[in-house]
């Protein structure tokens, strides 16, 4: 009886290590993961202004008659700046 006890011990021992080492490899793997988005995020954020440099780039080589484009995305980044500007300031 003893021995069984001692056996099943060594048992739940080895599944405690066994879950122990998965554990550990899902958070490396969580932790890379994680990196991985925060990298991805901040591609996106670098290729998302470089479409509104397009897109403003683009509005300023517009003909002179559509000059109302233009305004517009002047418009806009002067008001994303303000946004900017104001979160700084908090």
């Amino acid at each position: 009886m003893l021995e069984d006890i001692q056996k099943n011990f060594e048992r739940v021992i080895a599944l405690y290590e066994g879950e122990r080492e998965a554990n550990a490899g899902l958070r490396a793997r969580l932790a890379e993961s994680e990196a991985s988005n925060d990298a991805y995020r901040k591609q996106i954020t670098e290729l998302e202004r470089q479409i509104e440099n397009l897109r403003l780039a683009e509005a300023f080589l517009t003909p002179t008659g559509s000059s109302d484009a233009a305004k517009d995305r002047i418009n806009k980044l002067i008001k994303e700046i303000d946004k900017c500007i104001s979160l700084l300031e908090k």
